[in-house]
């Protein structure tokens, strides 16, 4: 029985919906010979989905290429800039094409020599505002002319004294949900793939790098070139500026970062491109030519992006010792899951993000053994299990209705950690081998696609569900997705690396053991998170004391160690943190970290009193979207 339609997504096929027969590898490999490369198709494998998020017609108009021209103008904070973009006209009829926008001035737009009409729409709070383009009779492309507001929700740019050089000002983009609206004019839909070309002027001092084609040697000149030959959506264009330099890592790999990080960046992602090999030996030829990392100002709002070619990397994951790493591996990870094959709507993010959770799982396992796969299995259990108790049923459900909400909402950790569950559940049904080929199967059936969870139910069906219908239970597949919780029988990881802490924690606890007998060794940041995340609330400050004399946790250099003992400080009150919180707080603005924080302290008049001082003297350096996700803690 075909698996039901889900509630209330339209899905209209404007190609036959199957498959692609030709691998990864043979679609890419013109487009990574070089320049002049043919280029991946983009139209021939498009679908329409009804994005709640956009605008946009592609049912009508689908935008295939961009050609960006682009100006970077840090004294008036602005991009000047002209985006051509190249159509098709799916309905032959249509004259209007619709894109995206939020907070740009439109000056003119041309196609042939001659002026267009357009309309700006009303602007939606969630959305931004639809520019509506009256098409020529003759031609594909249009030529938006326009700048960028100095507040754009995707841009962030810093002064010299925020970066770490201290040299040189400093821009990035974050496009990621709906933000590619705020700098590029787009169809800003993860169901419309483009492919991209660029030329970005920027003082001559400052190097430029895009999620597209990087050439490590290329002259600081001042006027950059750029190409991405394959299609992707628009939240994966991304683009920074700043006194950067380049070190190798391997025949394929490399990192981006100001002079003062680049040496401890490259010894801490060293084993990037052993990553890279091994996800490749597993699940099919890395499609995108060269895997380099961009180390950001600690401003950068997330852990990671997954910009195709150039992932961008917060820098509080360099810890020293490559604790922090499954970072590298999540975003190398997305080179499959999420690039290659993309999640059609915000309401299929797990598509994207729980196959990359569960693959960054299985590439830590493969380069740094079991048991470091389980200790990091079980911390991502532990933080499933707490947006479970706190998220409303709605937003436990995988594929989640969105409608009439902001679209970065849909982060959290049930696309992820349980999408990655969801996945390890089926790999336990059939096994690891048949698993292993279903996913090699699925990247290479629809490479360069953007799908919907009914296209990946459909396709489940007719692979997993007919190879093994004794096994794969389809009603349990709908409760993984459409329903809140888990399923009963989840597998369930454990880690011997944790049975001493437990005991050691518990004799602690009831006075038969002191802190400094606590024998930790060499611990690892997994270990000192369980320890920590452990602790009752019936802890008491002379117990933290006794910890933080012994362990000096207060100043701990690892910040996800720091970040779960500022959080007991806050909700413990202990006095003594509270000046490296306040350091903390406006020292880094990703808000896996922070916001966690800021929500602890907003629980007290005390503690917003001090959250609002530090967000106020942080907000200069805060991107857009922490400012966004913080300010309501401090209001």
């Amino acid at each position: 029985m075909r698996f039901p339609l889900l509630f209330f997504i339209t899905v209209f096929t404007l190609q036959a919906c199957q498959p692609s027969t030709q691998s990864v590898s043979e679609q890419t490999q013109a487009a990574a010979d070089g320049a002049d490369a043919e280029q991946v198709s983009n139209s021939d494998s498009f679908y329409y989905s009804n994005d709640y998020h956009s605008f946009a017609n592609p049912e009508q108009v689908l935008v295939t290429h961009l050609d960006w021209d682009v100006t970077v103008d840090f004294d008036a904070r602005k991009l000047q800039a002209v985006a051509h973009l190249q159509y098709e006209k799916v309905d032959p009829a249509a004259t209007t094409l619709i894109v995206d926008t939020r907070a740009l001035q439109v000056s003119k737009i041309e196609a042939n020599d001659q002026q267009l009409d357009f309309t700006l729409a009303e602007p939606d709070e969630n959305l931004g505002t639809a520019l509506h383009i009256s098409l020529p009779e003759q031609g594909s492309v249009v030529s938006i002319h326009y700048s960028t507001s100095p507040d754009a929700s995707g841009v962030q740019w810093l002064t010299p004294e925020q970066t770490a050089s201290k040299t040189s000002p400093f821009l990035f983009t974050q496009a990621q949900a709906i933000h590619a609206r705020s700098f590029i004019p787009i169809q800003d839909s993860p169901g419309v793939r483009i492919t991209y070309s660029a030329t970005v002027r920027t003082p001559e001092n400052l190097l430029a790098v895009m999620s597209a084609r990087n050439e490590p040697d290329t002259a600081r000149d001042g006027v950059y070139e750029f190409t991405m030959p394959q299609p992707i959506p628009s939240y994966l264009i991304a683009l920074a500026v700043g006194n950067l330099e380049f070190k190798a890592m391997g025949e394929r790999t490399g990192v981006y970062a100001e002079p003062p990080l680049l040496d401890a960046a490259a010894k801490e992602f060293e084993d990037t491109e052993a990553m890279l090999i091994a996800t490749e030996n597993k699940y099919g030829a890395y499609a995108w030519e060269r895997y380099d990392l961009l180390i950001l100002p600690p401003s950068f709002p997330f852990g990671g992006m997954e910009n195709p070619r150039l992932s961008f990397i917060t820098p509080t994951v360099i810890a020293g010792d490559k604790s922090l790493v499954a970072l590298i591996a999540h975003e190398l990870a997305h080179s499959w899951s999420g690039n290659t094959v993309t999640n059609a709507t915000w309401r299929d993010l797990w598509l994207n993000e729980g196959f990359t959770t569960y693959l960054t799982y299985r590439i830590m396992e493969m380069i740094y053994g079991e048991d470091r796969y389980r200790m990091e299995a079980v911390l991502g259990m532990q933080d499933l299990q707490q947006d479970l108790q706190t998220l409303s049923a709605g937003d436990q459900i995988m594929a989640i209705d969105l409608r009439g909400r902001d679209a970065d909402d849909v982060f959290s950790n049930i696309p992820y950690e349980k999408g990655a569950l969801f996945l390890r559940d089926l790999e336990q049904t059939v096994g690891r081998e048949a698993f292993d080929q279903f996913l090699l199967e699925y990247f290479d059936a629809f490479a360069f696609k953007s799908i919907t969870t009914d296209q990946f139910l459909d396709y489940l069906q007719q692979t997993l569900a007919a190879q093994y219908p004794d096994k794969v239970d389809m009603q349990r597949i709908e409760q993984w997705i459409l329903k809140p919780g888990l399923p009963a029988n989840v597998p369930v990881v454990e880690s011997d690396a944790f049975s001493s802490i437990d005991h050691q924690r518990q004799q602690f606890l009831q006075g038969e053991i002191r802190a400094a007998d606590i024998k930790v060794g060499n611990w690892t940041y997994h270990q000192w998170n369980y320890f920590l995340r452990g602790l009752p609330e019936s802890l008491s400050i002379d117990q933290m004391s006794a910890l933080d004399s012994a362990f000096n946790l207060t100043q701990v250099s690892n910040n996800e160690i720091a970040h779960t003992w500022l959080l007991l400080a806050i909700q413990k009150q202990y006095q003594p943190a509270y000046e490296r919180l306040y350091n903390y707080l406006t020292g880094i603005g990703r808000n896996k970290l922070v916001r966690p924080l800021y929500a602890e302290l907003a629980k007290t008049e005390q503690g917003k009193a001090f959250a609002k001082r530090a967000f106020e003297e942080a907000k200069s350096g805060y991107h857009p979207l922490t400012i966004k996700a913080n300010q309501d803690f401090v209001n």
